[in-house]
């Protein structure tokens, strides 16, 4: 009895310094209208919503895992004797770097586990970040009020790059020292400041002794820094502008449908968190990845056969492999091309298409309006193809990275391979993009049957004369109005000859984008509706 008496008052003053607390926050903070207004906001229910929190949650055990392997790696290039357990590397001359990464492997209580961890994590983070974005692109979330937002998850995704390549580089193994070889050789093909350059970072020739110290600082404390500063602005930004949703019944540009953020999102969102954790701790555990033990240490005399960079920036690879041997000598410096040309400006390009695209595409639209119903990809062809075209010249130039293994297991000549992934690579987005753009023209046309005509029952009759013919019932109303509510622009019309060049090439190019389309059949008061559906917000709120 006298211990309930005394815990019952130990929870009232508990519970009094709580309140006390809180009344005292909340008085010099808007701690309860913030989170009122965070409680009832909507999240989307859609599965392909979650890609993005795939990404936050492989970025949590990225810094987890990366904070416990700070505590026993050790970022220097001097150069020890390793007398540790791995019986094959004893008595070999190795960096402090590499005999931390081998201590951690085979020393530490759980250390391979986390080393894996934090690989197999930073993997997954760079792909949900590029499905992520994938899935904005093919939907129009990108458009406005949204600009901004893509912009930022880009240069995340950039930044993922970089953080994965220095990562990649710390244990200064024979595998990822080729890699910065290969880093090496691109910042040498920089015309003018190329040799300035390369000494600033590498501390004098090739390998120096200050790159992994220097990348360290890079990898745990500057990078992580600007994700994480950008991961909060991107979600602030979610926040305030609200999701995009799929067109259905009550769903339009002026309003947000979702489930609210507590019970349904925070139970949903906790058991995503413990599902990404709990694969990769599995993946880890199971699937091996990145043996550094069986590499060996960096020389700078020694190349592994076979040496593949990780997926992410194994297009940079594949690039190199395929440009042609091509240099000049202009002024007395000598530019490599072939290095110049696939690794610093062909990735220029492709970051800045990704910049400027919602700018390029709101232009030849010529639509200022604001956007919040995802578009479905097959209702804009165009872009779709260009998504797909880039998708296939990606993976042309990431399966070029390993030209020399596929030629040895198929048997086939290096040669003969090259000249196959050079035309592939010129040739093939092309393709890629004329069939996409037909395929889904050809499901449009579907659409149309289906609301023309229904959808097929199965069952089939026959008539007095001997005719066949099979029944169709109508689709359900839900997929009608998915079906009817699309939002996709008229060609701009042609301004005249005498226009500014500028106008008539956007005139064009909205001819290009915008033509190819199969109209809906739809009565005049649907229309009347579609058009109130995909009305603009802020005309909206004008008119009411």
């Amino acid at each position: 009895m006298l211990f309930r008496k005394r815990r019952a008052r130990l929870e009232a003053r508990t519970r009094q310094a709580a309140v006390t607390g809180y009344v005292g926050v909340d008085g010099r903070a808007p701690v309860s209208e913030a989170g009122r207004q965070l409680l009832r906001k909507a999240f989307p229910d859609h599965w392909s919503f979650l890609l993005g929190e795939i990404a936050l949650y492989s970025f949590i055990v990225l810094v987890l895992t990366g904070t416990y392997l700070t505590l026993f790696f050790d970022p220097s290039m001097s150069e020890v004797t390793y007398r540790g357990s791995h019986v094959p590397l004893q008595g070999l001359q190795v960096t402090k770097a590499y005999e931390s990464t081998l201590h951690i492997s085979f020393e530490v209580r759980g250390g391979l586990l986390i080393r894996q961890m934090h690989h197999w994590a930073a993997l997954v983070f760079v792909a949900a970040i590029g499905v992520h974005l994938l899935r904005v692109f093919f939907t129009g979330a990108f458009r406005r009020p949204r600009e901004l937002n893509w912009m930022v998850g880009v240069t995340l995704f950039l930044l993922a790059l970089l953080e994965g390549f220095g990562g990649y580089s710390l244990p200064d193994d024979l595998l990822s020292g080729i890699g910065l070889r290969t880093a090496n050789t691109i910042v040498l093909s920089l015309p003018l400041a190329s040799t300035y350059l390369s000494s600033f970072i590498w501390g004098g020739p090739f390998p120096g002794h200050v790159l992994i110290p220097r990348l360290y600082v890079v990898h745990v404390l500057f990078v992580p820094g600007l994700l994480i500063a950008l991961i909060s602005a991107h979600i602030l930004l979610v926040v305030h502008l609200k999701h995009t949703q799929w067109s259905a019944p009550g769903k339009t540009d002026r309003n947000v449908v979702g489930q609210p953020m507590f019970p349904h999102f925070t139970a949903k969102s906790s058991g995503l968190f413990l599902m990404v954790f709990g694969v990769i701790t599995a993946l880890s555990g199971l699937a091996q990845i990145n043996p550094v033990w069986a590499y060996g240490p960096y020389r700078a005399d020694q190349s592994s056969t076979g040496s593949q960079p990780d997926w992410y920036v194994g297009f940079l690879e594949g690039a190199l492999r395929l440009m042609p041997r091509w240099e000049n000598t202009v002024a007395g410096h000598t530019v490599m091309w072939n290095v110049l040309l696939p690794a610093v400006v062909l990735p220029a390009l492709l970051f800045l298409v990704l910049y400027l695209y919602p700018y390029v595409e709101k232009w030849v639209t010529g639509d200022p309006r604001e956007h919040h119903l995802c578009d479905r990809p097959r209702d804009r062809p165009t872009r779709t193809g260009l998504g797909v075209a880039a998708l296939f010249f990606y993976a042309v130039l990431l399966t070029a990275a390993g030209n020399d293994v596929i030629a040895a297991g198929f048997r086939m000549s290096v040669e003969a391979l090259t000249w196959i992934f050079r035309v592939a690579v010129v040739v093939g987005p092309v393709l890629a993009f004329l069939v996409t753009k037909r395929v889904c023209l050809a499901l449009q046309a579907h659409d149309r049957r289906l609301l023309e005509e229904g959808e097929e029952t199965g069952r089939v009759s026959q008539n007095v004369s001997g005719g066949i013919s099979d029944s169709h019932r109508p689709i359900d109303a839900t997929r009608r109005y998915r079906l009817l509510v699309r939002d996709i622009p008229r060609p701009l019309p042609h301004p005249g000859e005498r226009a500014p060049r500028r106008h008539r090439l956007r005139a064009r190019l909205s001819g290009w984008y915008y033509r190819d389309r199969v109209d809906m059949p739809a009565t005049t008061e649907e229309h009347r509706e579609i058009a109130g559906r995909t009305l603009d917000p802020i005309a909206g709120r004008e008119e009411e």
